[in-house]
């Protein structure tokens, strides 16, 4: 047997996606499966079981995107089951030229505010008639070993800077924990000033026991690191979801998205949220609509703080 399966693009709704792709595995232990989509998102499923042959999505890259989208769909080859997790006009397009005698397009069966993971799973049980229940996200990578305990903040969040909380409350947070643990600091490439501010500070208040990696880390790279800390503290982002995959002690700060959709799956005790459930939240917008970023700026270390006491 042989599958297609296309992948959410964002790093963490991939990863949410990960307990569906499991029970399909488990479902179809001797299939073949052809994953596709972006960049960033296939990385995440490097040594993953049952995984054929991983396609990057590159039809935007360069010439007619839709023409591209046919070729590449040509190219795959045939499948007896074929499967988008994303919602998206181009996906159903490139999913109209797929050759499979079975394929499905991601719907949302209840408009209930939900779990992605639990979106995710149902949709699998529903289009492939099963009865899977969800189970934890999972990545196959091995956690590296920091010699001593070890803190990660993560003040980046790509979506936009209204997920972002403030570098100098991180850094106050960073600083007040430091004699505890030493200290990573992660981001992407486009992270990298919001990085050097808290090291700056940090910098500036004699904490010497840390490492700035934003723009430095390949993905499997971040993986492995956040996946060996004994704490994290991060935005609503993709690397929040790396830390619940591997059950690092997490709290994660909200403001304009909808937590009770994205927050850490099957974390427990071991995943906290700071939010200030304001009246505008949440807006899900990539900035703040009203200008004033309150669902964030109200957020202090102070909270962050007694939050992880809870921990």
């Amino acid at each position: 047997m042989k599958i297609f399966i296309e992948i959410p693009s964002w790093l963490g709704d991939a990863i949410m996606a990960t307990p569906a792709i499991q029970n399909i595995i488990k479902t179809y232990p001797q299939a073949k499966i052809i994953l596709l989509g972006s960049f960033v998102s296939t990385k995440a499923f490097e040594n993953y079981p049952n995984i054929e042959k991983i396609v990057v999505d590159e039809t935007k890259k360069s010439g007619n995107r839709y023409k591209n989208l046919i070729n590449l769909a040509k190219s795959l080859g045939k499948f007896d089951i074929a499967l988008s997790f994303r919602r998206s006009f181009s996906s159903k397009f490139m999913m109209f030229f797929i050759k499979a005698k079975r394929k499905f397009n991601y719907k949302r069966f209840t408009k209930k505010e939900i779990h992605l993971a639990i979106r995710y799973n149902d949709f699998v049980n529903k289009v492939l008639g099963l009865n899977n229940e969800v189970g934890d996200l999972k990545l196959y990578f091995t956690p590296f070993k920091y010699t001593k305990p070890t803190l990660g903040i993560n003040p980046g969040a790509t979506y936009g800077s209204a997920k972002r909380w403030y570098p100098e409350e991180f850094a106050k947070v960073s600083v007040s924990l430091s004699n505890r643990y030493d200290i990573v600091i992660f981001g992407g490439p486009t992270e990298i000033d919001i990085a050097k501010d808290i090291e700056n500070e940090l910098l500036k208040q004699g904490v010497r026991n840390y490492q700035n990696l934003a723009g430095k880390t390949t993905i499997p790279e971040l993986i492995e690191k956040i996946a060996g800390l004994d704490l994290f503290i991060t935005n609503d982002s993709g690397p929040m979801h790396i830390a619940a995959a591997y059950r690092v002690k997490t709290v994660a700060i909200f403001g304009p998205t909808k937590f009770t959709e994205t927050n850490q799956w099957h974390n427990d005790e071991n995943g906290l949220i700071v939010t200030k459930n304001l009246d505008c939240s949440p807006c899900m917008k990539r900035v703040c609509p009203l200008k004033h970023h309150n669902c964030m700026k109200l957020i202090t270390s102070d909270d962050v703080l007694k939050t992880l006491e809870r921990l």
